[in-house]
């Protein structure tokens, strides 16, 4: 196998070009699949913050907004498909950067650089539609009226993504805030941003106007806090773990700023009797919880079994879990890489040897891989785990992993599967898999969360809307929806008749 290139050293992009931080410190890239280093990337500050929110406010007002925030949308349609064919042009290396940074499986990460063409396509159509959809007339009782509506963006906004899919999350933000007419400053997790700086360089060669979007790179409390909590950011977007968007809440508070939020999961699939094949089945459960080492915020990580066919499931369950190639993620047929990281890989273990020293089986997993024992001495690799007798009150059930970890639950009755699957602060996702169409309906309205899935797991559209309730947040991502989430909307109401309004008796002309 060659060698992997290097790793393009970047600064950050602010205002069109490239700087160093201010303070000069750069973070360690570090291979996760090797425990190598193999680059670095800028450390940002408060002051770094504060240069690309003034380049992002000058790109938003500058000529009255002529070149950006006003022109029409079949201009900022141009650069995101512009955007989109480079993408395209570079999915190979692109990919190639995204597993070295974070992990996963090159077949993934090339996967996900098609996803990320086709969102920036998929808004450029869209901007070019909002141009249609102004001055939407509104049916009044008074003739004398006459009232329409704008959609206007909403101005700066602060981004702020994570590491499981460094440049699709980033992009599931910046295509429909930049399609909106917004100017944005984005920062990705410290743990994958190689991705996302490639992406500045793609905004330096098409000529995307300076500052309508900035990356900023570094650590949380030192690059994200000061961007979420900066007066002249008028919104925050935020994809992460729960904690940190509690935080955000916190601070955009505090000036009364608009936040969405993609919060963290612990989503239910439910299995039923009735399934005509098994295996199908199965695969979809090891879908919804292996891909991308189970990092994935609508994970299925709550397997529920109808107990008639626990046993059967669960044989096939672990069959096909010995049969998942573990592997360097470069290695051709590769579908379990690394977890990003050895704080993930070291969290990870935690809730495992918790489970099992509350009570619970490892049916199978729970340790680093075995095969391949001598090409996987390093890195951050842990075995696809199943835990079995887990009870409601086990960690392992109520709280998110983010790794390979999946636990079973039997259930008797259709009402106790709906009641096990709401058992959780979390509502982002969930799932169930019969043969009985009317049971798929039923249950798929009794589920609380904001995506249910019939008879698979984990199928993403930009198309269609994407976010969660509860303690999985706020707001929804991808499909006009998303594009919404980057306008406001202004009512434009006048008076048409030649009457005067005759509310108040006139002075006297003498």
């Amino acid at each position: 196998m060659a060698a992997p290139p290097a790793i393009p050293r970047r600064g950050l992009f602010i205002g069109g070009g490239w700087r160093e931080p201010s303070l000069g410190r750069r973070l360690p890239v570090v291979n996760p699949a090797t425990e190598a280093t193999i680059g670095d990337i800028p450390a940002a500050t408060a002051e770094d913050v504060e240069l690309a929110v003034a380049a992002a406010r000058d790109a938003f007002s500058r000529d009255g907004g002529r070149h950006w925030s006003r022109a029409p949308g079949g201009v900022r349609a141009k650069f995101l498909r512009v955007i989109a064919g480079k993408i395209k042009d570079r999915k190979s290396d692109l990919a190639l950067l995204e597993t070295l940074d974070s992990g996963k499986p090159l077949d993934e990460a090339s996967g996900d650089m098609e996803d990320v063409a086709a969102c920036f396509e998929y808004y450029a159509d869209l901007a070019e539609a909002l141009d249609g959809k102004q001055h939407s007339p509104i049916s009044l009782p008074m003739e004398n009226f006459k009232s329409y509506v704008l959609k206007e963006p909403i101005g700066v906004v602060g981004l702020i993504t994570p590491w499981n899919y460094p440049l699709l999350m980033a992009t599931w933000k910046v295509a429909p805030a930049l399609a909106a007419g917004c100017t944005a400053v984005l920062k990705p997790s410290e743990l994958a941003s190689v991705t996302c700086l490639e992406l500045g360089a793609i905004c330096i060669e098409i000529g995307l106007p300076p500052g309508v979007l900035n990356i900023i790179t570094g650590l949380g409390p030192e690059a994200g806090g000061p961007l979420a909590s900066h007066p002249h950011v008028d919104k925050i977007a935020f994809t992460g773990s729960t904690e940190t968007g509690k935080r955000i809440m916190i601070a955009a508070a505090q000036i009364v700023k608009p936040v969405s939020l993609e919060l963290g999961g612990k989503s239910p699939l439910i299995i039923f009797d009735d399934v005509v094949d098994i295996d199908k089945a199965v695969e979809w459960a090891m879908y919804g919880i292996f891909v991308n080492a189970g990092q994935v915020c609508s994970a299925t990580s709550r397997l529920l079994l109808h107990e008639k066919i626990s046993k059967q499931f669960l044989d096939r369950l672990v069959a096909w879990a010995k049969n998942i190639k573990v592997s360097d993620p470069l290695e051709e047929g590769c579908r379990l890489g690394s977890v990003v990281s050895e704080g993930q890989y070291e969290k990870t273990n935690k809730f495992i040897s918790t489970a099992r020293s509350e009570g619970a089986t490892i049916l199978y997993g729970g340790a680093r891989p075995q095969m391949n024992w001598q090409h996987l001495r390093r890195g951050f690799f842990i075995e696809p785990t199943i835990i079995t007798d887990v009870s409601t009150s086990m960690q392992i059930w109520r709280e998110e992993v983010f790794g390979p970890v999946i636990c079973v639950k039997e259930f008797r009755t259709e009402s106790e599967a709906v009641e096990l699957a709401n058992d959780t602060h979390y509502g982002l996702a969930g799932g169930v898999i019969s043969n009985d169409p009317e049971r798929c309906e039923r249950i798929s309205k009794a589920i609380h969360s904001g995506i249910v899935w019939i008879n698979c797991s984990q199928p993403c559209f930009v198309q269609a809307p994407w976010g969660g309730n509860k303690r999985s947040g706020f707001g929804r991502e991808l499909g006009e929806w998303g594009l919404d989430n980057y306008l406001t909307v202004k009512q434009i109401t006048k008076y048409c008749s030649d009457e005067p309004w005759g509310w108040y008796q006139p002075p006297s002309k003498l």
